[in-house]
């Protein structure tokens, strides 16, 4: 039993810093595989092209998004993220 406690008393460096994790390679994982967990998807304001009005859009929708007054398409379903319309413009709503 003192050759098990010797093994068990040894104390290995770790490969990477748990505190600070490299930004890069939390983005990388999995959503639920990060230090503090997090979700992947996000709210943003399209702006459509023809009108010029903001419309607020989720980034994985999975219906057709409309402009409200000129019934615009902003953009479309994928198996993901939803595709914006070729000349929309976005950016992401803050919490």
């Amino acid at each position: 039993w003192l050759k098990e406690l010797a093994l068990c008393s040894i104390v290995t460096a770790m490969d990477c810093d748990l505190l600070h994790p490299d930004p890069r390679q939390e983005a990388a994982k999995h959503k639920l595989k990060r230090l503090v967990q997090s979700p992947n998807s996000y709210f943003m304001d399209v702006k459509c092209p023809g009108c010029l009005q903001i419309t607020t859009v989720f980034s994985h929708a999975e219906s057709v998004v409309l402009c409200g007054s000129c019934n615009a398409m902003l953009c479309q379903p994928t198996g993901g993220i939803a595709r914006l319309t070729e000349g929309c413009s976005f950016r992401k709503k803050q919490d």
